[in-house]
C-alpha cells in the first residue's frame, strides 16, 4: 500500500448532494478495490485562476488513501471518463510526507562512533 492524494474538480452546476453523492461513490471504488484508510475532505466551491472547459469555478475534493497501484490506476481511469470531473490530479506521496519514516538503521550497519571508516 502506498499514500495517494488525489485532487478532483467537480463541476460547479451539481448540486452538493451530487458532489456528496461522487465523492462518496470515488471512495467506496477505493475500499473496495482494497484501500486503507480512504478519507475525503471537500473544499467548497473555489473560483478557478483561468476558464476550464469554458467553466469559471467548480467544487474541490481531496481524497487521501493509502492503496495498492492497481486501485489508484481503476480510479483515475474512471474520473478521466466521468462527464462531472472538469480536472482530476493523482499524486503519489513520498513516505516521509505521509507519516512514515525509514526504520532506524541496525547496530551492526551503524559505525560506532570514532571508529575509522573504509577511507582513513
Amino acid at each position: 500500500m502506498r499514500p495517494y492524494e488525489i485532487m478532483v474538480i467537480l463541476d460547479a452546476s451539481l448540486e452538493d448532494d451530487a458532489v456528496r453523492a461522487m465523492t462518496d461513490g470515488f471512495t467506496q471504488q477505493l475500499k473496495t478495490a482494497g484501500a486503507k484508510s480512504v478519507s475525503a475532505h471537500s473544499w467548497g466551491k473555489r473560483r478557478f485562476a483561468y476558464p476550464l472547459r469554458h467553466r469559471n469555478e467548480g467544487h474541490y475534493v481531496l481524497i487521501e488513501a493509502n492503496a495498492g497501484p492497481a486501485a489508484i490506476a481503476d480510479l483515475n481511469r474512471v474520473l478521466g471518463l466521468a462527464d462531472e470531473v472538469v480536472r482530476h490530479k493523482v499524486i503519489r506521496l513520498p513516505d516521509r510526507a505521509a507519516g512514515r519514516s525509514r526504520p532506524a538503521p541496525s547496530p551492526e550497519t551503524t559505525p560506532a562512533v570514532g571508529a575509522p571508516t573504509n577511507g582513513a
